[in-house]
């Protein structure tokens, strides 16, 4: 019999400062909560991190749905590293069961790119892995406050990925202000995003690898790294997949 802790998910009541691209290294034991999705090579036939994903409870994470996506995509080709600092080391390591891709990716550019994902062992909680909190349903994070990128991801646009755990403080950009710039290239911000950054400065983003890994307010996990233009771009902000339009899809589906 499969007993499974609940999603957690919190309001967020209180401000707090301070603190991938631009980031410093870190330990997974400040950020138990995040784990590696290591991808199979189709040619190579060898692990390698990928993107990154976000503990909900024992059996099942949250991630970008286009790191389970794609012509020769199978779980099979998928697992989850926990517990470990360092990419492509260390910790344990968990095959993936399924995925289950938001419904609406696909239909509008990169809109509702989010998945839970089911592992086919449970996690084991220690003081590395732990269930991180998730935002409250419709939860809008104001403009201009402190967020937090972590991951395993490139040092730089087209760089190589870095070895330990990186994090990073960006800012949250106006979603409006966010979509306008967009607009020039074409690409759609949709309500279901949140846009951060260093706003017409750059210097510090998530990047390539670090693609379903955590966006963090207070603590509380409120996006999933989804796309971009290149890295810490000065005018074009990182954007994430918001939490909160999704959290009750996520409670429902993680059981």
């Amino acid at each position: 019999m499969r007993i499974l802790a609940l999603v957690i998910f919190v309001g967020i009541a209180s401000a707090e400062g301070t603190r991938i691209v631009g980031g410093d290294p870190t330990t997974i034991d400040k950020y138990p909560s995040i784990v590696q999705v290591d991808g199979l090579g189709f040619f190579s036939g060898v692990w390698g991190q990928i993107c990154a994903a976000n503990i909900l409870n024992v059996l099942y994470v949250l991630s970008a749905a286009h790191c389970f996506l794609g012509a020769l995509y199978t779980p099979q080709r998928r697992r989850i590293r926990a517990g470990s600092t360092f990419r492509n080391a260390s910790g344990i390591i968990l095959e993936v069961d399924r995925e289950f891709n938001h419904p609406t990716y696909g239909l509008l550019d990169h809109d509702g790119d989010i998945t839970v994902v089911r592992l086919r062992t449970p996690f084991v909680y220690s003081n590395v892995i732990q269930p991180g909190a998730i935002v409250m349903p419709n939860y809008e994070v104001p403009d201009n406050q402190p967020v937090v990128h972590a991951g395993w991801g490139a040092t730089s646009q087209g760089g190589e990925a870095s070895d330990v755990l990186l994090d990073v403080t960006i800012y949250t950009v106006n979603r409006q202000l966010c979509a306008d710039r967009y607009s020039t290239l074409g690409d759609i911000i949709t309500e279901n995003m949140i846009c951060a950054g260093i706003l017409d400065v750059g210097g510090k983003d998530a990047c390539q690898g670090d693609s379903g890994g955590p966006l963090y307010f207070h603590n509380v996990l409120v996006g999933v790294v989804s796309w971009g233009e290149g890295c810490a771009n000065n005018t074009f902000p990182g954007v994430s997949a918001a939490v909160s339009p999704y959290t009750q899809w996520i409670v429902d589906t993680a059981v």
